[in-house]
């Protein structure tokens, strides 16, 4: 069973709510083209084809890949830029309309929520009426509007996804030193899997990993820069006091806590991912449909001869994933 625990769904009333409500916030739906465009503090996201929240073209392309089982989730700019019952609304509505998708498609899709975590509290309200929905867990961002994800104000909302047995996806948002990687689509290229780094490291190394020690988390595209700066962290954790405040063990310890995705577009980084981790931490992703992503996961993946046939059969087969996702 091929699952793809990385694909994005992005509902109409969604999109609806923000262009109806979204002005004050600097939030508006952008309608001069074919698809629209959401637009978030001056940034556009998009543009947001029918295949994000037509099940039709979406089931198609899956049966043309081979992909057996779709896990959606918002994509950016999530529901962080707005105020907490904004925040709350938008979410509910993506949750709503994310059941009832994978309600009328069972056997193909699942989902992972999106909460308000501007707000602790209702978020962790909403993950767990989410996940009496059905929906698997929640995607959530690499920070909240800056705020580091071991920051102590979220430590009732991963005592709630520890207690929901609850996945929690982290997804590059908002991220690192953007001033300096707003060209060349560096802030994607290298902006993203830095920023994914840092909300790891700080999970590990804050001491969150070692408090929550049944919460299940999966990063994004392959980990980000983590697995291959780690040996710069265990150093870190050897010779500075500050690396070893919070953490019970060093930085590397704590790699195979996490789940990483494939979407990584280098063969050779796919392998040393998997040495690294593990053939059982490592699920499949495609980025479901954005041109950064991978639209054809499992070809791509069988395609990797680095990889030995054990290890593709591991990953393709969705033996971490299935074990996520509780299918």
């Amino acid at each position: 069973m091929v699952i793809d625990l990385h694909a994005h769904f992005v509902p109409r009333a969604f999109l609806e709510a923000i262009e109806k409500e979204g002005g004050p916030y600097g939030a508006s739906l952008r309608r001069d083209g074919k698809d629209p465009t959401m637009v978030v503090g001056g940034r556009p996201y998009g543009p947001i084809t029918r295949h994000y929240f037509d099940a039709r073209p979406r089931l198609a392309e899956m049966d043309k890949t081979g992909v057996d089982v779709q896990v959606l989730s918002l994509c950016p700019p999530m529901v962080y830029w707005a105020d907490g019952p904004l925040g709350a609304s938008l979410a509910r509505t993506f949750n709503d309309e994310l059941a009832g998708a994978v309600a009328d498609n069972p056997d193909r899709l699942a989902g992972l929520a999106t909460v308000p975590l501007q707000d602790v509290p209702e978020a962790a309200a909403e993950l767990e009426r989410a996940v009496g929905l059905g929906l698997k867990g929640v995607s959530i961002g690499s920070n909240v509007n800056g705020k580091d994800l071991d920051h102590p104000d979220f430590l009732p909302f991963f005592t709630k996804a520890e207690a929901l047995r609850a996945v929690v996806f982290i997804h590059p948002l908002d991220v690192i030193g953007v001033e300096r990687i707003r060209s060349y689509y560096l802030h994607n290229g290298l902006g993203n899997p830095f920023d994914t780094a840092v909300a790891a490291a700080r999970l590990a190394m804050g001491g969150v990993l070692d408090r929550f020690p049944r919460l299940q988390v999966c990063l994004a595209h392959g980990g980000g820069a983590l697995p291959y700066l780690v040996g710069r962290l265990d150093r870190i954790h050897k010779v500075r006091p500050e690396g070893r405040e919070k953490a019970r063990r060093k930085p590397s310890a704590y790699l195979r806590r996490f789940h990483y995705d494939t979407v990584v577009h280098s063969d050779l980084v796919l392998r040393y991912l998997v040495d690294l981790v593990g053939n059982d931490r490592v699920v499949v992703g495609s980025d479901y449909r954005f041109d950064m992503g991978c639209l054809d996961p499992r070809r791509t993946l069988v395609a990797v001869r680095e990889l030995s046939r054990k290890d593709r059969s591991v990953i393709l087969g969705g033996k971490a994933a299935r074990k996520l996702l509780g299918l």
